[in-house]
């Protein structure tokens, strides 16, 4: 990962933005624009940062809109880390970790404070997500291979005993174990 950006490489530097709903196409845009591909079976979007400024209170206070948006158009599994960006700014904060963590608990968001700047936790956000997307692939294909393997199972509900450990464990660690 790169500490500086090249902008020294370039007269100008442009920030873009692709909006619009979902399946119409924007990660095909982007990446028919950037590495001159097309994909027939694009796969939706199943993981999302939905970042606020921990010195500005209404970016806290719009996360709600924002979450309701990826809810209702989103993939249903997808997983949502809630992140609050310039924890270098702590002399500045308007938003208390308790207020996020009370929050990420709420709806079962993934929790945890960034700073771009400094470099704090930023690669730790992207890979907790990662890590829950896998695990909810992998439990995913665990089930398809059970229904596979017993086809009388396809559509009918099967009872899994889990140990009472494991489920405090998970009741405990939430949704990623922060």
């Amino acid at each position: 990962m790169a500490n500086t950006s090249n902008d020294e490489d370039c007269d100008y530097l442009f920030k873009t933005v692709l909006v619009g709903d979902s399946a119409v196409g924007k990660s095909n845009l982007l990446s028919r624009f950037a590495k001159d591909e097309f994909f027939l079976d694009s796969k939706p979007t199943i993981g999302a940062m939905l970042v606020y400024d921990i010195t500005r209170r209404p970016t806290f206070e719009n996360l709600t809109k924002w979450l309701h948006e990826l809810r209702e158009f989103g993939n249903q599994d997808m997983v949502i880390v809630l992140v609050g960006n310039k924890s270098d700014l702590k002399d500045l904060r308007e938003v208390d970790v308790d207020d996020a963590q009370r929050l990420a608990q709420l709806e079962n968001l993934c929790f945890m404070e960034t700073s771009a700047k400094d470099n704090l936790n930023v690669e730790d956000a992207f890979l907790q997500m990662i890590n829950k997307i896998y695990e909810i692939a992998s439990l995913k294909n665990l089930n398809a291979k059970k229904i596979e393997s017993n086809p009388n199972l396809d559509g009918k509900k099967e009872i899994i005993v889990v140990d009472d450990d494991e489920l405090a464990s998970f009741r405990h660690n939430g949704c990623c174990g922060s």
